[in-house]
């Protein structure tokens, strides 16, 4: 049976090799702003408030992790929030290598692990467009005991910490994907999975990209009436299920394209185009380039990635 979450994380190949440890006291708040990057945060002890743009303040507390796959701005900040008027805070480097906010005579009241995701894929963007706009999770036994381990590795300082906490950070990535399915989650694919009736459309869309589905056969899949399926999956996953198959066809092409073993036409025919044309027209209009430019741009790209490595290791 087709996994339409495996397929997806498979294709961004998610990891955090960087990752900084905060503690914090007194009041304080930092802003950040980057779009477009991943953002996440395991809190290990204490408690902290987080707001995101487009969301309602958060209250995050030890255990909870928090996962904004495209940040648009966010604040985080003590408990209670210091007043507007008072300066954003400069993180302080410490002796032990942790970074501090706010007062650093007084005992830390927070302490927690943040960083950026990295994704392995091109076309993150992408793909991370089937994802929720914010994750966090709270109560779920396997991201505790996650968050639980990448505490210990904080703490202490043993052989391969760095390594150790990469790997840990990235199957808790997968972790809070897939735990969306809750109501605290916004839309995204892990919620459509969670609904029986999205689940066997999104499931049938995986399986077989290539047929030419309409609305009313995904419809007729999910047992539900064209208008019911449609409301309930935009609703659901945030964005139409035509758009849905798009993105999932383009994700697909771009994987075929680096990969380079395979014609123009066999792609073509993979995705669910009917000629090499046709695919080439919708492939240009979605990415921007047409699809000859972009694999060799990928062979270019690879091949500089190559010499850099090589070079490096020289």
């Amino acid at each position: 049976m087709s996994d339409p979450f495996a397929d997806v994380v498979a294709l961004l190949q998610p990891g955090a090799p960087f990752s900084k440890v905060v503690t914090a006291a007194g009041l304080w708040r930092v802003r950040r702003s980057e779009p477009g990057r991943t953002f996440y945060c395991a809190v290990l002890d204490g408690a902290c408030q987080l707001e995101a743009q487009g969301h309602e303040p958060v209250v995050l507390q030890a255990g909870d992790f928090v996962l904004i796959p495209s940040t648009q701005g966010f604040s985080m900040s003590s408990l209670p929030p210091p007043g507007q008027d008072q300066p954003e805070a400069v993180p302080v480097v410490l002796p032990d290598g942790e970074f501090r906010l706010g007062s650093t005579t007084a005992a830390p009241e927070v302490r927690y692990l943040v960083g950026y995701c990295v994704f392995g894929a091109p076309d993150a963007d992408l793909l991370v467009t089937l994802l929720p706009q914010l994750v966090h999770v709270r109560g779920d036994s396997r991201l505790e005991t996650l968050v639980q381990l990448v505490a210990e590795e904080c703490r202490a300082n043993r052989p391969a910490r760095d390594v150790v906490l990469a790997r840990l950070l990235e199957v808790l990535l997968v972790e809070a994907l897939r735990s969306t399915a809750g109501t605290a989650a916004s839309a995204g694919l892990a919620r459509g999975l969670a609904d029986e009736r999205l689940a066997a459309a999104l499931r049938s869309m995986h399986a077989s990209p290539a047929q030419p589905w309409t609305v009313a056969q995904l419809a007729r899949e999910a047992a539900l009436s064209r208008s019911a399926f449609f409301e309930r999956f935009s609703r659901v996953l945030g964005v139409a299920p035509m758009e849905y198959l798009l993105t999932w066809r383009m994700a697909l092409a771009k994987d075929l394209l680096r990969r380079d073993d395979c014609g123009m036409a066999e792609i073509a025919e993979r995705t669910g185009y009917s000629s090499v044309n046709t695919f080439g027209v919708a492939f240009t209009r979605h990415v921007g380039m047409p699809p000859g430019r972009y694999a060799r741009a990928q062979v270019r790209d690879h091949a500089h990635h190559s010499a850099a490595v090589a070079e490096a290791h020289a």
